[in-house]
This record gives structure tokens, sequence and C-alpha cells, in this order.
């Protein structure tokens, strides 16, 4: 499932991080995307240009012809050619800031987005100089090719994610397990929703979905929030780059303590909220509103987040959120009654394992909590009262490099599938050993309401491989006998050395 590659993605990531000696990481990644995003409004504004200079009526200046178009006015001294005219320039940071302020003039759905720091004395301009230079030999806007920018956003995302560790993570959901969850909620139409929505992937994979299947993308709402100011604008521009429209809040803003979207109630939720996060001042929440199943505990935001998304769903609503593996057997202040409490009031429809190494952010392995305010009467599948589909998805993936899995594209088939003949059809599902199992809410009751998958899938067939237990035994004592005579003979070779300069053990 690795983004596809382009051809030209590698060259300029190499050259992008050339940028990274002469700035802190956190923030040459805004300079690289700010460019990106500059030179693929400017080039898509030339090839309406382009087309209107051929037509020769004279409307090449008239703004109307692109916003009709959602095409954003591109000033004279703010496209691309006056730009890279000026890369050798000293002042070329200056000329970036300049346009950066135009385009927000002219544009007023990017008021306040835009990177305006190319001037400032620590971004080396030589550097600068030479990432136009490169940039200009790349089109990032043609009509064939529909999505172009958008699949440089999401590789260099992705590259500034693996290149940052935990920080770069936080705002970055791996591909593979934002499309897991867009396949299992299914988000067609209607209102969709994320409170932690980082950069946007939550919404662009949703769009991505839609298109597939031939819908039409305006029939999704999408709504958002984001705490962090500069992943908010990150968001922005990347919704901006597709043409999507979205409501993300007037501002970045705190989701439990200054929800934007407080009277929503979305048709499909889809969040990766920050794993156990401690400091999210739940001590000044204790009486919210949100908190129909218990107060969620100061120290630990899982529970929290959990409620918030109930509390947004309409009433044929379905969520899909990745959570820390914690969330599924914490007993710890509360939280195991809170848990206990949701699947009572039947909310749980599906839980995950995924495998470990999947985020930048993290090498823990995480789970998917699938919740659905209707499971027994949904105009849309079959009866699900108090059953929960457990899937054990810990054994797919494969290493892309030493520290990161992905998932292959048939590893989220086989999970979104598994879910889907089991929402849709009782007659099409059957349990797989080792693999997914139907619970009842009976079962959870008898494993006190832990819901870790791999205590209700059991364990798979394993494949006869024709060799023996004797044999086995056998290999695997002969194989112990020799790595404990080398142990013998290191422990030897140890204390001799030590013996020697007067060490004795």
């Amino acid at each position: 499932m690795a983004t596809a590659n382009i051809g030209f993605e590698e060259t300029l990531w190499k050259a992008a991080d050339k940028l990274r000696g002469s700035m802190d990481s956190g923030e040459y990644k805004h300079v690289v995307l700010g460019l990106i995003f500059l030179k693929y409004i400017s080039d898509k504004f030339e090839t309406k240009y382009s087309e209107l200079l051929e037509e020769g009526d004279g409307f090449e200046e008239d703004r109307d012809e692109y916003t009709y178009e959602n095409i954003f006015w591109v000033p004279k001294e703010a496209r691309w050619g006056f730009i890279k005219d000026n890369a050798k320039d000293p002042k070329i940071g200056q000329y970036i800031d300049d346009a950066m302020i135009e385009i927000e003039k002219e544009n007023p759905s990017l008021k306040g987005v835009l990177d305006k720091r190319y001037a400032r004395p620590e971004l080396d301009k030589r550097r600068l100089g030479e990432l136009i230079d490169l940039i200009s030999t790349i089109k990032l806007h043609d009509k064939s090719e529909k999505d172009l920018l958008g699949r440089v956003y999401e590789y260099f995302l992705g590259k500034f994610a693996s290149a940052e560790g935990k920080g770069g993570g936080e705002f970055y959901t791996p591909t593979s397990v934002v499309k897991t969850l867009v396949e299992m909620i299914e988000p067609y139409k209607g209102r969709i929703y994320d409170p932690c929505c980082g950069s946007g992937g939550m919404f662009v994979q949703s769009e991505k979905f839609v298109e597939e299947r031939q819908g039409e993308i305006g029939d999704l709402a999408i709504y958002g929030q984001e705490l962090n100011s500069t992943t908010w604008k990150l968001c922005k521009m990347n919704l901006a780059i597709r043409g999507l429209e979205g409501n993300i809040g007037e501002h970045h803003a705190d989701t439990f303590h200054d929800d934007q979207h407080n009277t929503l109630k979305a048709d499909y939720i889809l969040a990766n909220p920050p794993f156990n996060i401690s400091d999210w001042g739940g001590d000044q929440l204790t009486d919210d509103v949100r908190w129909k199943y218990g107060t969620p505990p100061a120290g630990n935001a899982n529970y929290a987040w959990l409620q918030h998304m109930v509390y947004h769903l309409a009433p044929n609503g379905a969520a899909g959120i990745v959570l820390a593996n914690g969330s599924l057997s914490s007993n710890t202040s509360n939280e195991g009654e809170i848990r206990k409490n949701l699947l009572e009031d039947d909310l749980v429809d599906a839980i995950v394992a995924l495998p470990d190494k999947l985020f930048y952010s993290t090498s823990i392995p995480v789970c998917l909590w699938i919740l659905n305010r209707n499971k027994k009467d949904h105009p849309s599948f079959r009866s699900r009262a108090n059953e929960i589909l457990f899937i054990d998805a810990r054994s797919l993936g494969v290493m892309i490099d030493r520290r990161h899995r992905e998932l292959k594209e048939e590893d989220v088939k086989k999970i979104a599938e598994t879910y889907n003949k089991w929402r849709n059809s009782k007659g099409k599902f059957e349990d797989i050993g080792g693999f997914c199992k139907s619970a009842t809410l009976e079962d959870i009751r008898e494993h006190e309401y832990v819901l870790t998958p791999g205590r209700y899938v059991g364990v798979g067939d394993s494949e006869d491989d024709g060799i023996s237990f004797e044999e086995k035994m056998e290999a695997l004592t002969g194989e112990l006998s020799d790595l404990f005579a080398k142990s013998k003979r290191l422990e030897d070779e140890i204390r001799k050395n030590l013996g020697g300069i007067g060490y004795d053990i």
C-alpha cells in the first residue's frame, strides 16, 4: 500500500531534506509544503489561463472564470514564473512572503493558512533558491492527473513523519490504517467528522472512497477540529488542493475544552486521537454532558475520546477510532466501568487488533474500535444486537523498512470484507480460528468486559509439515545444547580475561 511513485518524489525529497541542516526539522516541512502548495495553485491557474488565452476572448484576467471552476486567483507577482525568475535573488524569501500575503488577500478561504516566514534570516536563501529551481522542473497540475499534488502531499507527509519520529507522527496516520477504517465504515453520504483531524488524512481517504464508487463527493459534508495551529493550517491546505469544502473550525482549538461543533450529530466519525494523552485537562471537565457512561480519568484521555465521539454520533451513525491497546483491558480509574457501560448499551460493533510498527510515532501495536449507534434496527444492515465482531490482524502486514510495517491492499481488503460480511449478512460470515470471531455480550461478560481479540478468536489451524513431534524436539534440544555450550565457552573466556587484570568472579 506504499504511495505510488510518480517518478520525482524521491528527488524532491532529497532537495527538501537539504534545508534540514539549516533549520529546525519541525519547521522545514512547512517551508517545503508551502512552496509545493504555491507551485500547485500557480500551475492550476496557468493551465486555465492558457485555455482562456487560446480561446482569444480576452477573459484570461477575469477572475470569475477561475472562481467558477474552484481555481484560486493568483496575482501576477505571486505566480510561480515570478518566483522562479527571482530564485537567486537574496530577497527571494521576501518575494515568497509577499506572494503568500497576496494570495490570502485574494482568496478568503486561505486567510491565515499559508506560511509567511520565508524572509527570516535563519532560512538559508541559497538552499531555498535550489529548492525553488527543483520544484520549477515539476508540473504539479495536469488535466489527466487529477490527484497529482494529493499524492505528492501524501508522500511528503509520510516522509516527514518518518524523519521526525514521534513528533512527526502526531499529525499523520499511515495511509493503510486510514484506508482500513474507511473501507470498514464506508462513508458514502452524510456528515463526516474527525475531532482530532491532523493533516486531514481521514477526509482525503473518504473522498477517494466515494470517487472509486462513482459517488458524488458533494454528498459528504466535512467537519473537523485540530489543536495544533500549524497542523490545522496544513489540513486547510490539504483540503484546498483537492477542492474539498470543509468546516474544521474558525481556528485551531482544543476539542475537549472548546468544542467547535458542539451541536453536530455526525453520520460517520473517523479519528486517530493521540494515544494515552495524560495532560488533557480532564479534572476541569468532571461533570461534562459528554460523560454519559462515566467520568474518564484525568490521567488518560482514551475514554474521553470514545465518549466524545459517541456523543457526536447521529442516531444511525458509525465511528471508527484508532486507540492504544490498553483501552481494551484497562481497569484503572473508572475505565473498566465506562467500557462495561458502553458494551451494555450495545454501542461497540467490532474490535480489530492491528500489528505493531505501523505508526511513525510509536512502535506499539494499536487497535480499531468500531462503534455504532443503532446495531439493532439500522436501515442498511442486519440486526447485530448484543453481538460484537473480534478480528485479530496482528499477523498481517509487511515490513517496509527495519522499523516500519505497512498493511498491504489484500490485508486491508481482508479486514474490511470480514467486517462487512458479518455486518451485512450472517449467512456469508464464518468464524475463522485465530483471525475472527462473532462473540455475544454474554461471552464478553464472562471475560469481565475485556475486549482483547486474542481472548475470543482462539488459535488458527497450523499446517502439518510432516515432521513428527519427537523429531522437532530432538532438533530443538540439540540446538539448545549447542547454545548452552557456546554460552559456557564465553563465560570461561570472560572469567579468564577478568582474572588477567586482577578481578576474579
